[in-house]
């Protein structure tokens, strides 16, 4: 079984937990094999961690087995269900379990696929990311390139898209298109949410691009990323046209973003 790698390098793993009450957020859209395994192992982790499923409708009934999961004893009412009418985008997704995060008083949000390509095993470094950070991002480049079956041109295309984001954005992060991290809730409220406008891929670029704007305080803890263990890829002609021309778009919008975000906090 492959070992995954320490966080000795980058994080102190004999600090303790972050003291925060933390919502995962998990937009699913038919993935019925994974959801209730990974589920489990999310709350298996050591923290304050609660699960929000935010279902898109799923053909394949992914919301009424996150349903069950939700009712039965072992998950103690930490895990929710959000069902939304239809399929609406990954970003959509996300929104609506940040609004549902804040709306609950929780201390941060976690972002987090629903194939295993995120291990849960890397939460508690996440966790311990945020004692000195605002946003942990869980960083496939931290390290060279950390990634599980990828075909070598799959691992050209996104080192070169992060490499064309990172020159066009100025972003001072190695992966600004993970899609595992975590945001305090100081973000969630100070960026705007509500004109947050990337829907794909490019909706982890324009967060981060936001909030670093505002002058919070960015962290990256290495992971390695795994190829999905099953369902199908959400990969579409229009996700990646967005997450081209989304940088350029936040660039050329960077003097109003500063103007109405402010100064983060310190």
């Amino acid at each position: 079984m492959m070992e995954l790698p320490t966080l000795s390098d980058d994080i102190d793993t004999s600090s303790s937990l972050p003291q925060m009450r933390v919502l995962v957020v998990i937009p699913t859209y038919n993935e019925a094999d994974n959801i209730a395994k990974l589920a489990r192992r999310i709350l298996d982790q050591p923290g304050a961690l609660d699960i929000l499923v935010v279902d898109d409708n799923s053909p394949d009934g992914t919301g009424r087995i996150a349903d069950e999961v939700a009712q039965s004893p072992e998950t103690c009412g930490r895990l929710h269900v959000l069902h939304r009418a239809g399929k609406s985008g990954l970003g959509r997704a996300y929104l609506a379990g940040f609004a549902w995060a804040l709306a609950r008083d929780y201390d941060a949000a976690i972002e987090m696929d629903a194939d295993f390509s995120h291990d849960p095993l890397y939460l508690p470094g996440l966790l311990r990311g945020a004692h000195d950070a605002d946003v942990v991002i869980g960083s496939r480049y931290l390290n060279g390139i950390s990634v599980i079956n990828w075909p070598l041109r799959r691992v050209l295309l996104s080192w070169g898209a992060n490499y064309y984001v990172r020159g066009v954005t100025r972003l001072a992060v190695r992966d600004c298109t993970s899609g595992f991290r975590l945001y305090r809730r100081a973000v969630l409220e100070a960026i705007d949410l509500p004109s947050v406008r990337s829907n794909g891929y490019s909706f982890q670029v324009e967060m981060t691009f936001r909030a670093q704007l505002a002058g919070f305080r960015l962290r990256e803890v290495p992971i390695i990323f795994v190829e999905r263990h099953a369902g199908q890829s959400k990969m579409s002609q229009s996700v990646i046209w967005e997450s081209v021309l989304m940088p350029l778009k936040l660039r050329l919008r960077a003097r109003r973003l500063r103007r109405r975000l402010g100064a983060a906090p310190r």
